[in-house]
């Protein structure tokens, strides 16, 4: 069974396109825009892998907020249509990731539920040209959208950049060991009989 899924959402401030394949090897196409979102999506695919093409345009002339925020929904969309059921999936699924001086904690229960915590103190507003509070906003949007329960947490950090960076690659690891098939498992992990 392919668990694959393209969702395309348009709207008056953005165009994406997400197509995404759960049992990949971390082939990434990302194109959105915000050069550094670009990297964090392409860290997230790779140490996920998932493959993963991201196509966007956005009102970048205002900001990159609804380009970020709207990729976070159209990726939390692919994911639930790629997970289907989850019959037989790990459903769990927890990394911590350091990257220098920071380290970042990100746990994953696909439960059906959407919303995320998010503890990540970045010292900078700006990496780059990208407002690093998007981050966040990514996290709650995919979080919502994809119907799972997310926590990411910052244990250590002083460089924004390294915050970012490993908070996207634990997401990726711990969103790849929740989406698992595991043998072990009949049917859907819950004990509803639903997620």
């Amino acid at each position: 069974m392919a668990r694959q899924a393209e969702i395309t959402r348009k709207t008056g401030e953005t165009d994406i396109t997400v197509v995404l394949d759960l049992d990949g090897s971390g082939v990434c196409n990302i194109s959105t825009g915000v050069g550094f979102f670009d990297h964090m999506l392409n860290a997230f695919g790779r140490h996920g892998l998932f493959d993963l093409t991201v196509k966007a345009t956005g009102d970048i002339e205002v900001d990159g907020h609804h380009t970020v925020e709207d990729i976070g929904i159209v990726l939390g969309e692919a994911f639930a249509q790629a997970l289907g059921d989850k019959a037989g999936i790990t459903r769990f699924g927890t990394s911590f990731v350091p990257m220098d001086e920071s380290l970042i904690m990100a746990s994953v229960d696909i439960s059906g539920r959407g919303q995320a915590y998010c503890d990540l103190p970045i010292p900078t507003q700006k990496v780059g040209d990208f407002d690093t509070e998007l981050a966040v906003e990514f996290f709650y949007a995919f979080a919502r959208d994809a119907k799972l329960t997310l926590h990411v947490r910052e244990i250590a950090g002083q460089n924004s950049h390294h915050i970012i960076e490993a908070a996207f690659k634990a997401c990726g690891r711990a969103m790849r060991q929740a989406c698992e098939m595991d043998p072990r498992v009949n049917g859907i992990p819950s004990t509803k009989g639903v997620l």
